[in-house]
Formats: C-alpha cells, structure tokens, sequence
C-alpha cells in the first residue's frame, strides 16, 4: 500500500503511468471497444469492474494532461445516424475540470475509425466495464513540473 495513490489504480497500471512519457498517450475503453485488436501493440490492462469515469479520475490525480497541444483528451465521435445520446461526455468534463483550467476546451473527437487509428498508436488501453456508449477516452501525457 501507498499514501496518495487512489486505491483503484493497480501495481500494473501505477507502472505503465510512470513508463508514459511526455506525449505518450493511454486510452480507457468502454466494454465495447476492441481493445486487445486494437491494443494488439499497446499494453492492454483490464479493469472490468470498473467504469471509465473513475478510471479517470484516478489517473488525472498522477498524470498530467499535455500543455504543448490544444486538444490532449479526444473522444470518438457519435457515427451519423446512430441516435445515442452521450451524458457521460458532460461527467469527463468535471472530471477534467479538476485537474487541468482548460476542462472542456482540452477535448477533441475523432471520426470512429480515426480514433481506432490513433487509439492503435497508444502506449496502453486501459479496458474497463463501461457500459455507456461512446465513452472512449484518450489521453495526451504532459510534463511533469
């Protein structure tokens, strides 16, 4: 056990954090994202009890978001035509707020295979249980100072 460390974050996860480094970028996944395919060169780490706002919350309290690009959190965007509503989008952004003064203005979405794409490119996928749709995050890591 550690002081300071949100107990939901794993030894795995805690180490794959301190690997990242400035630009380095992780993704937690909702339950329906293919995060083994997609991760298949990332460091995939399963989280399947958990959702993707705690998940969050816990890494922003260690990792800071990326100062040096407008957008350091993307999100995939809704696919025209599917009729799906996204209210945990509005609890990613208090979830950011707390963490960095830019909140909303620091999200960005991607075109669904776009954020395959760049999600194929990230360090690690964290793959939780989340079971809203659209609730894939990606996050830029910044500086530490």
């Amino acid at each position: 056990m550690l002081k300071g460390i949100p107990k939901i974050l794993s030894p795995e996860l805690l180490k794959v954090l301190c690997e990242m480094g400035h630009g380095d970028r992780i993704v937690i996944a909702d339950g329906n994202f293919p995060s083994e395919s997609v991760g298949k060169n990332a460091k995939v780490i399963r989280m399947d009890g958990h959702g993707t706002c705690e998940v969050l919350e816990a890494i922003l309290q260690l990792f800071p978001l990326d100062t040096y690009v407008d957008h350091p959190v993307q999100l995939m965007q809704v696919v025209p035509g599917d009729n799906v509503e996204t209210p945990i989008w509005d609890e990613y952004i208090k979830i950011i707020e707390k963490f960095d003064g830019r909140g909303g203005n620091a999200i960005s979405h991607l075109e669904r295979f776009k954020f395959y794409g760049e999600a194929s490119k990230a360090y690690a996928i964290v793959a939780t249980g989340e079971s809203a749709l659209y609730a894939n995050i990606m996050l830029q890591k910044g500086v530490v100072v």
